[in-house]
């Protein structure tokens, strides 16, 4: 897998957790960290996407935005 993305988090499929359209997926990272996506159902069945496997979280964004009071 090639990408331009620089933030490509690899992990375990930890729970796939089905709606009508979409799903949350969450992937494990170690450590205890987590990332929860939400992706296509379609998504799901394309990448064949099941606890257990190993998955990317692959992160693309021009702009972060922090917060704080």
């Amino acid at each position: 897998m090639r990408l331009s993305a620089r933030n490509k988090l690899a992990g375990t499929v930890a729970a796939i957790d089905k709606g009508a359209v979409n799903s949350t997926v969450q992937i494990d990272l170690g450590g205890g960290k987590m990332v929860t996506a939400m992706i296509t159902n379609a998504s799901v069945e394309e990448l064949e996407l099941e606890v257990g496997k190993t998955a990317y979280a692959i992160v693309k964004a021009s702009d972060v935005i922090v917060g704080a009071d």
